[in-house]
């Protein structure tokens, strides 16, 4: 599932690609990736306008267009990612939009699940995106994360995971904050120490950094990751049989020794 790290490798993906190129034709071999816009409209306003300065918000990409265009809104759901393709690539089966930039390049929007999709919205609605959602994960500050915590009933893995309260963090990449804080998912957040809270958004800043490189939570024998699927799926810090449990819904994975 994409999350912040994969968000930001395609935000690079759509600049390095597509950032400051004109779309010269629009294909939606899919529309039902598109959300409160229509495959013609989609079409009328993006063919001919340059794409501009992608920008991320938590799991939500921006891209705005030319002379005070739309902006084009991506959100990847569960399967979602951007390609930059040649044109004579073949498209495969789960390339639902292709942008076709002036250098002949194109950016393909693939999706297997197509939970979530494609906006084209104006200012007034990005600013209803944005203030839907927390602060994003990587720039939030100590003080303003404490606060974000304090107070909240519900299990500090629910409350990471909000996007109304923090916006970026999923299921792998709070497991694996919370496993490298040594705090267990199903502690009250409104119970944590500061002590508690300074550590968890230090390894959180510490995860996200590490990932943003990687363009996506990597799966590495040192963390928690790249062992929650194993067979009998072992502690690589302390060697204990890790735990598998549902926490607001979802698979949440940790050590019971040492998130204990």
């Amino acid at each position: 599932m994409p999350e912040l790290p994969d968000v930001e490798g395609f935000r690079e993906v759509l600049m390095a690609c597509g950032g400051h190129r004109r779309v010269t034709d629009v294909e939606v071999r899919d529309a039902g990736v598109l959300r409160g816009v229509s495959a013609q409209r989609l079409r009328r306003e993006l063919k001919g306008r340059c794409l501009g300065e992608a920008w991320r918000h938590g799991k939500w990409l921006f891209v705005p267009t030319d002379h005070d265009g739309p902006t084009l809104v991506w959100h990847f759901g569960m399967t979602g990612s951007l390609r930059c393709c040649s044109p004579d690539e073949p498209v495969e089966r789960h390339d639902r939009i292709l942008l076709t930039l002036d250098d002949s390049r194109q950016l393909r929007y693939r999706d297997q699940r197509k939970l979530q999709g494609v906006r084209l919205v104006d200012d007034t609605e990005v600013e209803r995106i944005t203030d839907g959602l927390g602060p994003d994960a990587l720039t939030v500050r100590g003080a303003e994360f404490r606060e974000l915590l304090s107070g909240r009933r519900r299990a500090v893995k629910s409350a990471l995971m909000d996007q109304s309260v923090i916006a970026g963090l999923g299921n792998l990449l709070c497991d694996e904050i919370l496993w490298r804080a040594r705090v267990a998912p199903r502690t009250p957040a409104r119970d944590l120490s500061e002590t508690e809270v300074r550590r968890v958004r230090a390894r959180m800043r510490r995860v996200l950094e590490t990932s943003v490189r990687a363009g996506c939570v990597p799966s590495r024998p040192s963390w928690l990751t790249g062992h929650r699927d194993d067979r009998d799926p072992m502690c690589p810090r302390c060697g204990w049989l890790l735990s598998s449990h549902r926490v607001g819904g979802r698979r949440t994975v940790w050590c019971p020794r040492c998130q204990g």
